[in-house]
């Protein structure tokens, strides 16, 4: 005998649908309640349309919310959409470990040293360079005189 395991998302006694995973019945539930509010919101305001209207536009609001908050912000749909779309191509890029600037200059000289792989990797400062060349000279010359 196989044992399935349901996620049933139940309002006010009816159940509303039947999901295989919890995240998915509490992402469902998630939007049922942020349609609740939304129509609780519209029946407080000054609107005049019937119930049915009110439950179609809160429902559709909270399914397409993550389309609708840019636009609640002041940002255009159109200004979130290339946003997304250069966000993604950087996270891309630093998925596979450097941005396409390293990349370029990388493949261009021909590194592959563990430095040019490692996105973390810094080169050091010539400052400290001189600094650390300095400090093995002298400790070379104190180690001369006492010899």
């Amino acid at each position: 005998m196989a044992v399935i395991v349901q996620y049933i998302v139940v309002r006010d006694g009816d159940k509303k649908m039947t999901f295989a995973t919890k995240k998915e019945a509490d992402s469902y539930d998630k939007m049922l309640d942020i349609a609740d509010n939304l129509f609780d919101f519209l029946e407080s305001s000054d609107i005049n349309l019937d119930e049915t209207r009110k439950e179609e536009i809160s429902l559709l609001f909270a399914e397409k919310r993550e389309e609708v908050m840019p636009i609640l912000r002041g940002v255009s749909p159109k200004a979130s959409i290339a946003r997304k779309k250069s966000v993604s191509s950087s996270e891309i890029s630093k998925i596979r470990g450097k941005a396409p600037e390293k990349q370029a200059a990388s493949k261009q000289q021909g590194d592959t040293s563990e430095d040019a792989t490692d996105p973390e990797a810094k080169p050091a400062p010539k400052a400290a360079a001189k600094a650390i060349s300095r400090t093995k000279a002298a400790s070379s010359k104190k180690s001369a005189q006492t010899e």
